[in-house]
């Protein structure tokens, strides 16, 4: 699971802090508790038929200066619906006129279960064990990479699953880009 923007953790005064917000000690004390629901999204071009034609991938440098490429992903937060935060988390890494396209049921094309143990399964991250719903969503608008995300590009199946760009994948995502490319029919052969 990559490096996701939190919400910022506002100075609230004297206010309460909203419903669902944790401290940044009560988030490290409930990652050492329990495991976390979080999303992925594949964000994805159509064709008329409905056809995957491209992927779009984030690109981030990790704290020590590593560039490394990122599919959208984030935490659910308290009282929110998947769908919502599927959005949420669209806008918060690919803009506000991204516009995608949720299904009116949305059902996730696998679940990634997420260890901070390296090899337990496909996917790591070392903050904590999250399980993620993984969705493919399709993007009509104009994307712009936003918070850390330093660039989004559209790359066609191929181009995705080139060895380069999966080894820029950290935390077992470009095992889940390529289930993704599986489950729609367009995985290449490797």
């Amino acid at each position: 699971m990559t490096e996701t923007a939190e919400f910022p953790d506002p100075d609230f005064g004297d206010k309460t802090r909203p419903v669902g917000w944790l401290t940044p000690t009560q988030m490290d004390e409930v990652r050492g508790l329990m495991p976390l629901v979080y999303v992925d999204a594949v964000p994805v071009r159509v064709d008329e038929s409905g056809d995957v034609v491209q992927i779009g991938l984030l690109l981030r440098a990790t704290e020590s200066g590593h560039m490394m490429r990122a599919l959208v992903s984030g935490r659910v937060m308290y009282h929110e619906r998947v769908r919502d935060a599927l959005l949420r988390h669209i806008e918060k890494d690919l803009g506000p006129m991204a516009l995608p396209s949720i299904p009116a049921s949305p059902q996730p094309f696998t679940v990634a279960e997420y260890f901070p143990t390296p090899g337990v399964t496909s996917y790591v991250d070392e903050r904590h064990h999250a399980v993620s719903l993984a969705y493919i969503v399709p993007v009509r608008g104009d994307c712009s990479p936003q918070q850390n995300n330093l660039e989004f590009t559209w790359l066609t199946p191929e181009e995705a699953c080139t060895p380069q760009n999966l080894a820029q994948m950290q935390g077992g995502q470009d095992v889940l880009l390529k289930q993704a490319l599986a489950h729609v029919g367009r995985l290449p052969d490797m």
